[in-house]
């Protein structure tokens, strides 16, 4: 059974629509724990894979942001990257070092890539009675581009990175003459009238399990060298003027996604036909898919809407604080009166 790494993401940025989170039984394990703790190297080299065993207690978060401002999610300081933002509040919110939160994310998104659906985990040497308050704090201390939407406890096989069994992404697309300027930061504009069936034509060749080695950019090392991965669904969506490419894997290489979008608005344009893509697959060769689309889609259009992963990956730990979907602020009804009294 696979599961989605927290409430199941909307279909398009901004406001989603309301969902609900599946509760899923406690795990037999003690909160605190062993683990043994796979990440990046850190700043100076964040591809090299390391291992250390590390005592606490591991919490997930499920995290949204507007990618527009960001340098993606890897590390930096300059300029600033989700993960950056996200360790400065937990810092200040638990008063650990960055060192020692071990913050991880499950997927590495792209400069001006956005998200709904990214999940992450962090560790701490210390329990929460309750994890309402740190939510608060957080997302008190984090820009308003940045949201922390759930805090949940974690059993200490979970990993964000490398427990992920599937990813969901959207490509919006604003196909019309002049663009809306309220999806300007979210889709991608294109004045070309886009033909959507030969698009899902061609999207149909990805389904299934390939290697992609020539919709990868080779410019960044992702740590995962296997080119081949597996498509479950490739959707095209139309909503009037928005065509929305929704896409489902195994995983996805540095900038798959957004060289897959590409080729496909070179076919809804009608420049080349749908069954260019097991062609171009079968050359396992990037230089191949440049003679059709110069460059990958622009990122804005791009959006991590969810992380899938097993279920007992997000059992929760027997004796863990509840989940924390955020604190609604409620007006007593006394002040409610006293405020009636003043206007009457």
């Amino acid at each position: 059974m696979t599961c989605y790494g927290g409430v199941v993401a909307a279909a398009a940025l901004p406001s989603p629509p309301p969902t609900t989170l599946t509760t899923l039984p406690s795990s037999p394990s003690n909160t605190f724990v062993r683990v043994r703790e796979v990440g990046s190297g850190g700043a100076e080299d964040p591809n090299t894979v390391v291992k250390q065993s590390v005592d606490g207690f591991k919490w997930r978060l499920l995290v949204s942001y507007d990618g527009t401002r960001y340098k993606g999610w890897q590390f930096q300081q300059t300029p600033p990257t989700i993960q950056c933002i996200l360790e400065k509040a937990l810092t200040q919110a638990t008063k650990l070092e960055r060192k020692d939160l071990h913050l991880v994310g499950a997927s590495r998104t792209d400069g001006g890539v956005h998200a709904w659906g990214q999940v992450a985990h962090f560790i701490t040497p210390f329990n929460y009675d309750s994890l309402d308050s740190i939510h608060a704090a957080l997302n008190g201390l984090l820009p308003p581009d940045i949201r922390v939407r759930e805090i949940s406890a974690a059993v200490p096989e979970f990993h964000a990175r490398f427990s992920a069994q599937g990813k969901i992404y959207h490509y919006k697309i604003y196909n019309d003459a002049i663009m809306d300027p309220f999806q300007r930061l979210y889709a991608y504009h294109v004045t070309n009238k886009l033909n959507a069936a030969v698009m899902r034509e061609a999207a149909n060749h990805f389904i299934g399990t390939h290697d992609f080695s020539a919709f990868v950019n080779s410019s960044r090392n992702d740590g995962m060298p296997n080119p081949v991965k597996a498509i479950f669904r490739f959707d095209i969506v139309k909503m009037g003027a928005l065509l929305q490419l929704e896409v489902e894997g195994s995983g996805f290489m540095y900038r798959q996604v957004r060289n897959m979008a590409a080729l496909l608005l070179q076919i809804g344009k009608e420049a080349i036909p749908p069954d260019i893509v097991p062609k171009i697959l079968a050359t396992r060769d990037r230089k191949e898919l440049a003679k059709y689309t110069s460059a990958a889609a622009p990122p804005h259009g791009l959006c991590l809407v969810a992380v899938k992963y097993n279920a007992e990956h997000l059992q929760l730990p027997l004796g863990c604080p509840t989940t924390s979907l955020g604190r609604h602020h409620i007006v007593s009804k006394c002040i409610k009166w006293k405020q009636k009294l003043r206007t009457s």
